[in-house]
């Protein structure tokens, strides 16, 4: 094995080289050539993803710098799709974040930009960590990134006072992971999450140490995915960040999250997988019960998808709580790549429907409360269409891909015979409906309270057109997808 074949890295090291790059050329322009910046951010996501393309056709599962970096079909798929959220990102926020002087306003240049990218960096990272320190040098870069953009606003109370409040819980989550992470160190004496699963399944490492640390492990990824009881950031980080910045906080972050949760407790704790089957089941059903419940008394729809983001994390967890049953692991690929696939077209409508809440937004206005999308299909008939179809899907409406989705979980939930959780999660899904389909009563059926103009550009008005078309798209082809998710799932498990 060749412990330093950096062809591994590319997608990596060409992505520090263009953020470097982009950071010093942002240095010299002015003000009205900011979209140079913004096409490179653009043109370094393509690059990326033209690198990763080549590793994800050849299927190879290699693992370079000593087992601490890892390049197999699940981490190119991811990064991909991370690509495709980062980027549609950019295109949906480029007219709302210059309005709002978040980029070449004052003394703010492109960092908006590069921050987002160095977002990016730390959760491929996350994605191709092999090893605890690896997994958690990607976590912080991640981490700190995203608080720096919640406050990048400065003059903005709420924006301030949201990225007080996430800087000071993530510190906290990462202190339990990190805990964690020394627990297991500590009873297996490795930091290679390889050598950790050899440890735990030899049955000479002490239980009850093995079992604390994956307390604390747990926790701490709870915290990153935002479910019940780490939850308590979501709404107000959400809600108070600016609507770009919650964007990049609500998508491709959440890949990165499944990918740690799949690195650590699939790949490195499979042992163990009856105790943290049974943590993922209360924190799966809490964060599907307050998540929706909660969701239906907020009249702020950023606030309102914050809680639908933890109900839908919880339902991601049915998938990852359903791999071993009874000490056999035949229904894990199926179980996970359900999970896996539940977490992309999650992320892909989340995107969407951001990008309708700045679409409608202006200079001085922020259009995140429902009624502010009253008589939507009055003033634009084609983006209420889209507003639609991404409501349906959240909500699990045939034929969209939402539907498909949470349909792949629940069977299997349904291999492990647990019956009643399924029946929970059925009747969960019901309550969130209501909150996803009154915001399509609002749009449908009542009268505009504003008649102006909405004005949007080019490549938004395609790149959420075409949103909009890949989840219905999806949702009629899933198979294409599912099979991908599956495959991945299959060589994790394998190696």
């Amino acid at each position: 094995m060749n412990t330093m074949n950096l062809t591994l890295l590319f997608p990596e090291v060409f992505l520090v080289i263009a953020t470097s790059a982009i950071l010093l050329i942002d240095m010299f322009l002015e003000d009205g050539k900011r979209y140079i910046t913004y096409i490179l951010s653009l043109l370094t996501l393509a690059g990326c993803a033209l690198l990763t393309v080549n590793l994800l056709n050849s299927g190879i599962t290699g693992y370079t710098f000593h087992n601490m970096f890892v390049t197999d079909p699940m981490s190119n798929l991811l990064k991909m799709f991370s690509y495709l959220a980062v980027g549609l990102t950019l295109i949906y926020s480029r007219q709302y974040a210059t309005s709002r002087n978040m980029i070449g306003g004052g003394n703010l240049g492109g960092e908006f930009y590069v921050l987002a990218l160095f977002t990016l960096l730390g959760q491929m990272i996350m994605i191709s960590g092999n090893n605890f320190l690896i997994i958690y040098l990607g976590l912080e870069l991640m981490s700190l990134s995203l608080y720096a953009l919640v406050a990048l606003r400065r003059d903005h109370k709420i924006s301030t006072e949201a990225a007080m409040k996430y800087f000071i819980l993530g510190a906290m989550a990462s202190g339990f992971l990190l805990y964690g992470m020394s627990m297991l160190y500590g009873a297996t004496g490795s930091l290679d999450l390889t050598e950790v699963a050899k440890a735990t399944a030899s049955g000479t490492v002490d239980r009850t140490v093995l079992v604390f640390g994956v307390v604390f492990l747990v926790s701490g990824l709870a915290f990153k995915l935002g479910v019940v009881p780490f939850h308590m950031w979501v709404p107000d980080v959400y809600q108070g960040a600016p609507t770009a910045v919650t964007l990049l906080l609500g998508g491709a972050p959440k890949l990165a999250a499944f990918a740690i949760s799949i690195r650590l407790l699939v790949e490195g704790l499979l042992p163990l997988a009856f105790d943290w089957q049974q943590m993922l089941v209360i924190l799966s059903v809490l964060s599907m019960a307050i998540g929706n419940i909660a969701a239906i008394a907020q009249t702020n729809l950023k606030r309102m998808l914050a809680y639908s983001t933890i109900s839908h994390m919880g339902f991601m967890l049915l998938g990852l709580l359903s791999g071993v049953v009874g000490g056999v692991t035949a229904p894990a690929a199926d179980a996970y790549s359900s999970a896996m696939f539940y977490t992309i077209t999650y992320v892909l409508t989340t995107l969407g429907t951001f990008g309708i809440i700045m679409l409608l937004s202006r200079k001085g206005f922020e259009a995140e409360n429902i009624e502010d999308f009253k008589g939507l299909n009055q003033r634009s008939p084609w983006f209420a269409l889209v507003m639609l179809l991404l409501m349906f899907s959240l909500a699990g409406i045939p034929p969209l891909m939402g539907f498909y989705a949470k349909l792949s979980v629940i069977q299997a939930v349904l291999g492990t015979g647990q019956t009643w959780l399924a029946i929970l999660a059925v009747l969960f899904s019901l309550i969130g409906a209501f909150y996803y389909l009154r915001v399509v009563k609002v749009m449908y059926f009542d009268d505009a309270v504003d008649t102006s103009p909405i004005v949007v550009n080019k490549e938004m008005h395609i790149a959420l057109s075409l949103n909009a078309v890949i989840v219905l798209g999806v949702g009629f082809m899933p198979g294409a997808l599912m099979a991908m998710c599956t495959v991945a799932m299959t060589k994790v498990l394998g190696n």
